[in-house]
């Protein structure tokens, strides 16, 4: 190419870096923002998306997810939008070595979680199962949390009905929770019949069903990524030839 048209590549790709950036820049913001209102206020939060947005605040712990997610996009979205205006060697290449550490990362869970997805089940439910028999009916957030769930989910315990046994709600109340009995509570209830599965095999099987367009939009963030390092790297080294 004459020197001429790799300089209007340069600027044509340093151009659609800055905008790239300032739009990850702008999302990490209004994520950030969401998160503190979300710590903040949670009551307005759990008004506007209803009952079952107690559940996942309370178990994925939203304000603070979103806060650390929005809190990386904006650093990730300052260095590249500023490294590729400013041409700074120094902010391109912090720039590459976020987004390569978060690379890293993400195949990193990735292996994790396809070669040790066994193990996690079985630690997941060495955890919770204690839980169940001695917080469910005594602890009312975490007995509204299990309450939700099982509802929304049409679920009973993490494995099943039998994680209840021996505790402290069926001591109580001589009975497994009402949400155990589906559809016809009056008649399981009577006859101790619990015929829903437990909340962990439903929701990976939901996991299973979805995973196509769970690894596809990973797929597309991975090769985002991978674009950004790639672009990054280039203006980084056209910098030398300037």
């Amino acid at each position: 190419l004459s020197p001429g048209a790799k300089m209007g590549c340069f600027t044509f790709i340093k151009v659609m870096m800055i905008l790239f950036n300032l739009a990850i820049f702008l999302g990490g913001g209004t994520l950030l923002g969401v998160g503190i209102w979300v710590k903040v206020d949670g009551e307005s939060f759990l008004n506007i998306f209803g009952t079952l947005s107690s559940s996942i605040l309370q178990v994925v712990n939203v304000a603070y997810l979103l806060i650390v997610i929005g809190a990386i996009l904006l650093v990730i979205g300052f260095l590249g939008c500023c490294g590729a205006q400013k041409e700074s060697k120094c902010l391109l290449m912090m720039f590459f070595s976020v987004v390569l550490i978060i690379f890293i990362v993400e195949v990193a869970a990735a292996v994790v979680a396809l070669v040790f997805t066994g193990l996690a089940e079985t630690l997941l439910t060495g955890l919770v199962t204690p839980l169940l028999k001695d917080k469910y009916g005594q602890d009312p957030e975490f007995t509204q949390i299990w309450n939700v769930t099982m509802t929304e989910v049409h679920c009973c315990g993490l494995n099943n009905y039998t994680d209840f046994d021996d505790s402290y709600y069926y001591k109580k109340y001589h009975s497994y929770p009402r949400q155990c009995f589906g559809v016809s509570p009056p008649l399981a209830i009577l006859t101790h019949v619990c015929l829903l599965q437990g909340c962990f095999p439903q929701i990976l099987e939901e996991i299973r069903t979805n995973a196509g367009v769970a690894g596809g939009v990973a797929a597309g963030i991975a090769a985002l990524e991978i674009a950004a390092m790639a672009v990054a790297m280039y203006l980084y080294c056209r910098l030398d030839e300037k």
